[in-house]
């Protein structure tokens, strides 16, 4: 067995890793302040971004589901990782060789778990790629690619496989690299029968399908002889512990940084037509494997286009132009609506797909297609208003009566009222306010509603789900706190020294409080620490742990700075928190003053009056430091 990983080479694996780049993998990120960076949350649905990356500490926190940490954190979450298995993944992915103290220098990975998994999946992948060179059977799966218009080089660029005949070839092969049966059957690449494990795949052309981060998952398997005892067209990989395939889009791996940086993903419907949209030039497109686009498959694209309701991509859903390539476009008007991206379709002529397409007027028609897209909700009416005689009343009366219940279903209201007033147009139906009407009666809103801005109601900030409350963030009496101790934690080198010398009392709320009590006791603002490092000492320290969600916090919420120097922001803040020390200290001497008689209580009226003029002096002195923009300890 090996031994434990050095904590040095923890620390380095953990700072050699750019936060904003692993998780760049996953989510679309975009600039949210000096050294910050947010996205939707991998995590947990939402709608606007409140998933914050800090990259001067090379850590991340979700303001809504509370997720946080460092980049050994994120892909344990993200990948269901084991630390040990984590720290090994983002080892070799910086190509960092790990020290494994009590137990030699050779690694011996415990069986069964993900990165075994994932492992064998990699050589199975390699083998299958192997076996599409070889002379044979492999031959017909050259000529499948080939009369498809797909060469050697876009065989390889996609990792195109071929299962051999035979009961056990991969399965010997593997087992000769040192891979268990339990292992192999776990992946899906083996299965029992009669006669022992054989290979799952045989004779059959091979896709990889991979995950974000570019790790091979799973495999689609293409029929190729009339004498395959199986008859489905595609097998795929069944659901095991690093495949499902609700959550897997062929292509993505390649096409997810196209998907970010342009906003616009598209999805087709099979392996060779996102091979056909990519040599094509629309390194854009996806597919779904073995089921259909689903809530799920959303999910992912929706982190990758930022979608969200202020900066809007395309989603462009690519279907045959035949009927069931219609009908299916008409099933994506149910789950458009969980874009906020402006979603269309795009149909091929003549029944074609985009392969076939791509075949038959090369790449330039494949491009023109997606450029001619139509908006779905659009297309969806229009296909069912060609059903329909628009030339008689009758047939204005049975569209109007299909389509309006479609049209309600439009969330978005002003949506929903532009494609009715189109809709009355589009039947040739004269009173255009009647079929408002009615959509709008069927969709629940009354007729003569007014249309009026609408806003979101804030959350009211909720209790720790393991802790006390945490402070609200938006709490105008507790900026000043707020602000100081994300000085401290992101700059502590200007927040120190002065910052260590703040009593508890100029922290009112019981979090803060905790958190100012952990940086004095993980060694103050002026211990030498930053980054990472310097959170998790805090985070170490803070009591009780729960508050270490407000730690994460704090470490990566941009400072509400307008600043071009940090130096003068980080001062006027301490200036200010200690100004309204003196103001309560102030206050409260003046009420003293006040209950106590100068004749009677002489001695003690003297002592608190002198004790006055004092914090009014020093008031007067932080407010001229305020002005004057510096701060000296």
């Amino acid at each position: 067995m090996a031994g434990r990983i050095r904590d040095s080479d923890i620390a380095e694996v953990r700072d050699r890793n750019r936060i904003d780049e692993l998780v760049g993998d996953y989510v679309a990120l975009r600039p949210a302040g000096p050294g910050s960076m947010k996205g939707l949350c991998p995590f947990h649905d939402e709608k606007s971004p409140s998933f914050q990356v800090r990259t001067s500490h090379n850590t991340y926190h979700c303001f809504g589901c509370g997720a946080h940490g460092s980049a050994i954190d994120f892909l344990m979450q993200i990948d269901q990782l084991g630390f040990v298995e984590a720290v090994e993944k983002l080892a070799d992915r910086v190509g960092f060789r790990l020290t494994y103290e009590g137990g030699g220098a050779s690694v011996q990975r415990d069986r069964g778990t993900r990165s075994r998994l994932l492992a064998a999946n990699k050589a199975a992948a390699e083998f299958y790629a192997e076996q599409l060179r070889a002379p044979g059977e492999a031959n017909t799966a050259r000529q499948f690619l080939a009369e498809r218009g797909f060469d050697q080089a876009a065989a390889e660029q996609f990792g195109c496989g071929f299962a051999p005949g035979g009961w056990e070839r991969l399965t010997k092969h593997l087992l000769g690299l040192g891979y268990a049966l339990d292992e192999l059957e776990k992946a899906g690449l083996s299965v029992p029968g009669q006669r022992g494990h054989r290979d799952r795949f045989q004779r059959r052309l091979l896709w990889p399908i991979r995950d974000l981060g570019g790790d091979v998952v799973g495999f689609g398997a293409r029929r190729l002889f009339d004498d395959d005892r199986i008859e489905a067209k595609y097998l795929n990989t069944p659901e095991t512990p690093v495949y499902h395939k609700s959550k897997v889009l062929f292509g993505l791996d390649k096409a997810k940084r196209d998907i970010a940086k342009s906003r616009q993903a598209v999805i087709v419907e099979g392996y060779t037509d996102v091979m056909a949209m990519h040599l094509a030039g629309v390194p854009t497109a996806v597919a779904s494997c073995g089921t259909a686009f689903g809530e799920d498959h959303v999910a992912v694209l929706r982190r990758l286009l930022l979608d969200d309701s202020f900066d809007r991509g395309e989603v462009i859903y690519v279907f045959d132009g035949d009927a069931a390539g219609q009908a299916a476009a008409l099933k994506a008007f149910d789950g458009d609506q969980q874009f906020s991206a402006q979603t269309f379709i795009a149909t091929a002529p003549d029944g074609m797909d985009p392969c076939e397409l791509r075949q038959a007027k090369g790449d330039t028609a494949v491009r023109d297609l997606v450029a001619r897209r139509a908006p779905l909700f659009t297309f969806a009416i229009r296909s069912i208003l060609d059903e329909y005689d628009l030339g008689t009343v009758e047939g204005q009366t049975a569209a109007l009566k299909r389509c309006v219940p479609l049209v309600a279903q439009i969330r978005q209201i002003e949506l929903r009222d532009g494609y009715a007033r189109r809709l009355a147009g589009w039947t040739g139906w004269a009173d255009e306010a009647q079929v408002v009407r009615r959509v709008r009666e069927t969709a629940g809103q009354p007729a003569d509603q007014r249309q009026t801005s609408r806003r979101r109601v804030r959350p009211v900030e909720q209790a720790a789900p393991d802790g006390p409350p945490l402070p609200p963030r938006d709490d105008p009496r507790l900026r000043v706190q707020r602000e100081v101790l994300k000085s401290a934690l992101q700059v502590p080198a200007l927040a120190g020294p002065v910052f260590d010398t703040l009593p508890e009392d100029a922290f009112s709320h019981e979090g803060y409080l905790a958190v100012h009590r952990a940086i004095l006791a993980a060694g103050g603002t002026s211990s030498g620490y930053s980054g990472g490092s310097w959170v998790a000492a805090v985070t170490g320290a803070i009591t009780p742990p729960s508050y270490g969600r407000l730690v994460a916090e704090l470490a990566v919420e941009p400072m509400q700075s307008r600043e071009a120097d940090d130096h003068r922001y980080v001062s006027s803040m301490l200036t200010a928190l200690q100004g309204a020390l003196v103001e309560r200290q102030v206050a409260e001497i003046k009420s003293r003053l006040q209950r106590i008689s100068p004749v009677t209580d002489a001695d003690e009226y003297h002592e608190l009056f002198g004790d006055l003029v004092a914090l009014e002096q020093y008031k007067k002195a932080l407010r001229d430091q305020a002005i004057g923009g510096q701060w000296s300890a």
